[in-house]
Formats: C-alpha cells, structure tokens, sequence
C-alpha cells in the first residue's frame, strides 16, 4: 500500500474513531421531560417584574439575616466593656456599614443607655409616629429577654426597620435602626438589568431595544446521571408527603420540632436540615409523626476513581452566613463536591470587565489584585454601581469566614477591570481596553457579564486578541428574552452563557439562541454588593460568572490545558437540559463543576478531550498529505 493510501486509511480511522467517543463521552439524560417556557412580548414584562420582587425580597432576607449576626457579634464582644470601648465598637460597626443608622446599646445590670448616631429620621406625623410604636415595642421586647424585628416601614419615602438582640445572659442588649435603601437600589439595578426600562438613556449611547419573538412551547428533555451514592448528609433528610404539599403552619411545627431552618422543596419532595438531630432519629420523627409517602437519605454522589480526588471528605459545607439558605446555585451545580478536587490558585487569574469591585467589602479580602480603571485612568477600579461587586463575589468571595456568601473558587484571584460607568454602561473603546489590558496583565479567564446587539469589529479584534493569548472568556448572553444573537456573547472565541432558574429550567428572562454554549444559574443568586452588604440579583450577567469560576477552577488542576480545551470540557461535561445535545434554549446544558473537574484530571490530554486530540491530530496529517502533493 503506498504511503499516500496509508494515509488516508488513518485518516477515515482516526475520523471513525472521532465519532465513537464522541458519542460515548455525552453525558445522557435520564428521561424526564421539561417545559422551556418562552414568554411571549405580552408575558414578558410581567415575569420580569416578578423577578424583580423576587430579588429584593431575597435581598430583604439577606440584609436581615447579616445584620442579625453583626448584633450578635457585638453583644459577644461587648460584653463586659467599658463604655469607652462600645462606643469605639459602635462606631467602627456603623463606619463599616452604612446602613446601621442608629445602635441603641442597653446595660439591664445598671440601666444605662448608650445611644449611637442618636438622630432619629424624620417624616410626617403618622410616620413618626409608626416609627416609635416600633422602637418601643423593640425595647419591651428585649427586656422580656426577646430577639425583636420589625416589618419594614417608610420614614420620608425611605424604608426602615428595627432589630433588637439581648445576651445570652441577658445582662446587654441592642437595638439597631436600619435603613434599607439597598432595596431601592436592587430595584432600580433589575430595571436596567432585565431591561424594564430603556437603558442606557437616550441621548447617551445608542442602542437597540427588541422584543421577543413569539414561540410556542416545545417539549425538551432534562437529566442528569447520578453517581453511586457512598455518603448522604448527616443531618439532614428527604421526605416527601401524602399530601404533596406542607401549609405555613405545618412547616413552622416541624421547623420547632427538629431545629431547623425553612426546609427546601424540589420537585414533591422537602430536604430539611437539622440543627440537633440525625438522619436516624429525624426518620423516626417524620415516620411516627406525619406519615410520609417516603423518607430517604439525602444523598451525596461521588466516585472514588481519580487520585487527586478527597475520598475521606464526601462534600464541602462552608460555614458562611448565607450559604445553606440562600445559595442554591451552588449545590445545583455541584460545587460542594467539586471543591475535593479543586478549590482554585492564586497563579490562575480570573478577570471581571464590569462596573469595577469595591475593594474593602469584608467578604472579598485577599481575593483582589490591583485592577484597572478604564474609565477614569490613573483611579482605583472602584465600583459606584454594584454589578461588578455581586459577579466578584459568585466567583470568589471568601469562604469559611462565618461571613456572607461563599464564592466558587477559594483561591483563584479576581482582576478588577472598570470599563463600564456609574450608569452601568461603557463604550466598546473601554470594554476592549478592558479586555486588552486584563490579556496583558495575567487573566486567564475574563468575565464578561456586559453586552450588545451591535457586532462591532473592533470589539472582535479585542476578543481575538485575548483569546491568542489563550485565555478562556466567558460572556453573558443578554435579559431580553430574545433569539438574535448578543456580542461579545456570539463571538465563536467567547462561551456563551444563558441563565436558568432553580427547577433547571430557562430563566424566563434569558437571551437563546443557536449561538448559546451552556447554562448556568441566573435567578435571585446571593453575592456580594456596595457598602459591604450583599443581595440578590437575577440575569444572565449572574449565570455567566459561575462558568468564569468553573473556568479558573479547571485550569487551576490541570493548567496544561489550553483555552479551547479548558471550553471544550466544560461544555462536555454539562447537564443535558433541553433536546438531546446542543438546542437553543440550554446549548450543551447546565455546567457541572464536580464532573467537569473529574474529567480535567491532571493529565495532558484527559479522556474526555480525547476526541478533539484525534481531531487535531487528523488536521495535522491531512495537512502534511496536502502539502507532500
């Protein structure tokens, strides 16, 4: 046979060989089916304002949950001190923390009173009146040794609300008055970033506003393989009930009996995690009790084949403030199994093209490096919007500090880039210096969770350029419910992301589209945000960051990898949500950390990119047969 036959026998080889592990390698469904529900323009509008609502009372929930603790850290620390040192306390809390407005600190022992930025707020009578009907029943409370919070209340079209704290001894209390401007802030952030209202402002930059395109609802498919289940959580339990549903009044019973939190629902079935109590004892109190269909372990699936992985730590559970309750994101993409195998480096980069990042919130200390300000040259790449702040913190805010949210990464670093303005809009000149200069200076990820509809070239050669540089970037792919394409989002170097929500299905707000790569969680996502608080933020800019994270993760285990690769084994190992293989609502399907880490490994060349090595391998000898002619 003569060599030029040789070769094209390895060629149709290597092709067949190709096509088998490509097919092998996809992970399979498990058979359920799913609605992608598409709004139409009429629809639209209104599911937007619901997750709009839904956002700010989450972020309600988060500013009092964290308040909660910073009362509870001060009673414990204050304990026994001289007034002097409250008082300095006092002050360094509400400098930290803006939104304290006023710390009433209360000595039961020798009925002293202590009272921090004592102005109260002033509105009308009835406001005024309201107001001290809620500090006085704040004040009986405490002294019947109860915790005390208000409902939120409007002094001078400002909300408000009391919280009230006393020891565990009962010797101190505190009240705190907290203004919650933050939820105006969230409000009007989701305006513009589901696009409620015209953004940017006329006049400013010009843009295009679409509308949806109307689609009638399809019949997609959804699963996910589970692994072999070898652990399950120890205090916690499964349980689904006769009755399908529980009412307010059952889950409070339960919550009190076995010491919990609101359970979360799935589907028909609760998971409840017990403060006191173990698997064992909270089977036979829900068995004896309330009679279920079903109990059940609420198992953890992990495999023990990959040498790096922990096999004596079945998952990891930060201890952060809000992480059990409020992140559901990260479980739902396997993030707690994921970290046995990577929790990041400080050498892999991960860059955020946004509104900037502010720098001393407590949640993001030691994750930052120096950044850039394309904005205004020469200044610190502070953020004065709060969009940047929220994707930081999904990437990496820090974990196990008892403190707010836990980020995806541990120790990837973040690079600040400020190359959008305080309306939360830039120029495509600021966007690709941001993205020129985050190539430059290290990043080997980019996130951007920013866009248009205008396919500008100059905007293109940036991407390409970083992307030379093998860096691995990540865009979101818009809040319009629209199937026309988003740059840089469409660009082929730029993973495209789209948003789904915590059943697994498209997020109602969520671009689609031939264009679109994978998915991520998008709706009422918990992060960091200004004036070191936190809330709660739908989009797509929230679904992209996860995947920027996944990205810093994978090249932290095997940093041969090259960008393409470091894409292609995300995209591979995703979660199958729509109709078998790519489709345009979910692209490849939802990423998965755990089994995208598994498969990264630490080889050169892992498995599951073995098809794309032959493939590389079938151009290059086709190429050398080309050029021998």
């Amino acid at each position: 046979m003569s060599r030029k036959n040789l070769t094209v026998a390895g060629l149709v080889t290597a092709a067949f060989t190709v096509v088998l592990l490509t097919f092998a390698l996809r992970p399979e469904g498990d058979g359920k089916l799913k609605q992608a529900v598409v709004p139409n323009p009429s629809q639209e509008k209104t599911v937007k304002k619901t997750s709009l609502v839904q956002d700010v009372k989450a972020t309600d929930q988060l500013n009092r949950t964290d308040v909660g603790k910073h009362l509870r850290t001060m009673l414990a620390d204050t304990h026994g001190a001289a007034p002097r040192d409250i008082s300095a306390y006092a002050k360094r809390l509400q400098q930290g923390h803006g939104h304290i407005t006023m710390l009433i600190w209360i000595d039961f022992v020798t009925q002293q009173t202590h009272t921090f930025k004592s102005s109260l707020p002033e509105g009308s009578d009835q406001e005024n009146k309201q107001l001290l009907k809620y500090l006085n029943t704040a004040k009986s409370a405490i002294r019947g040794h109860q915790s005390y919070e208000s409902p939120s209340f409007i002094i001078g079209q400002k909300k408000h609300y009391f919280m009230a704290q006393r020891d565990q001894d009962g010797k101190i209390g505190v009240i705190a008055l907290i203004n919650q401007k933050i939820l105006d802030r969230v409000a009007d952030h989701q305006l513009k970033n589901l696009r409620l209202i015209p953004y940017p402002k006329e006049g400013k930059y010009r843009v295009e506003s679409v509308h949806a395109d109307t689609l009638k609802d399809i019949t997609v498919k959804t699963g996910h393989d589970n692994e072999n289940a070898s652990h399950f959580y120890e205090n916690e339990i499964v349980v689904r009930f006769k009755s399908g549903h529980l009412t307010a009044g059952q889950i409070q019973t339960i919550t009190a009996d076995i010491r919990c939190k609101e359970p979360r629902k799935l589907g028909y079935a609760y998971i409840f995690r017990s403060e006191k109590m173990n698997y064992a004892e909270l089977k036979t109190y829900f068995t004896s009790k309330w009679q279920p269909e079903y109990t059940e372990p609420h198992y953890m699936y992990l495999t023990n084949e990959t040498a790096v992985e922990n096999t004596g730590a079945s998952v990891i559970t930060p201890n952060d403030l809000l992480f059990s309750t409020y992140q559901w994101n990260l479980p739902a993409i396997e993030t707690e199994q994921g970290w046995n195998l990577s929790k990041g480096s400080k050498e892999v980069v991960v860059a955020v093209v946004d509104t900037g990042v502010q720098a001393s919130h407590p949640d993001l200390q030691g994750q930052l490096l120096a950044g850039y300000n394309a904005i205004a040259k020469g200044s610190t790449p502070d953020d004065d919007v709060g969009h940047g702040t929220h994707v930081a913190g999904i990437i990496g805010a820090v974990i196990n500090n008892e403190e707010g949210v836990a980020g995806i990464s541990w120790y990837n670093k973040i690079l600040p880039v400020k190359a959008l303005d305080n309306s939360g809009a830039g120029t495509t000149y600021s966007v690709a210096e941001g993205i020129i200069w985050a190539a430059d200076n290290g990043a080997k990820v980019i996130n951007l969770s920013l866009g248009n509809y205008a396919d500008s070239q100059f905007l293109h050669d940036a991407i390409k350029y970083a992307y030379d540089r093998d860096v691995v970037i990540v865009s979101a792919a818009g809040n319009d419910n629209t199937e026309r394409p988003g740059f840089p989002a469409a660009y082929e170097e730029v993973l495209a992301v789209a948003a789904t929500n915590a059943n697994g299905e498209k997020a109602s707000f969520s671009n689609y589209g031939d264009y679109i790569d994978v998915t991520a969680p998008g709706e009422s996502i918990a992060s960091t945000y200004p004036d070191n608080q936190y809330a709660a933020l739908s989009g797509t800019s929230m679904a992209s960051p996860h995947v920027a994270a996944l990205a810093g993760l994978v090249r932290s285990l095997n940093p041969a990898l090259t960008n393409k690769e470091v894409m292609e084994l995300m995209i591979s190992n995703a979660v199958d949500l729509g109709d078998t293989g790519h489709d345009k609502y979910y692209g490849w399907g939802q990423v998965d950390i755990y089994r995208t880490l598994r498969a990264a490994g630490g080889s050169v060349v892992p498995l599951q990119l073995f098809p794309q090595h032959v493939d590389r391998q079938l151009k290059s000898m086709q190429h050398n047969l080309e050029n021998s002619n």
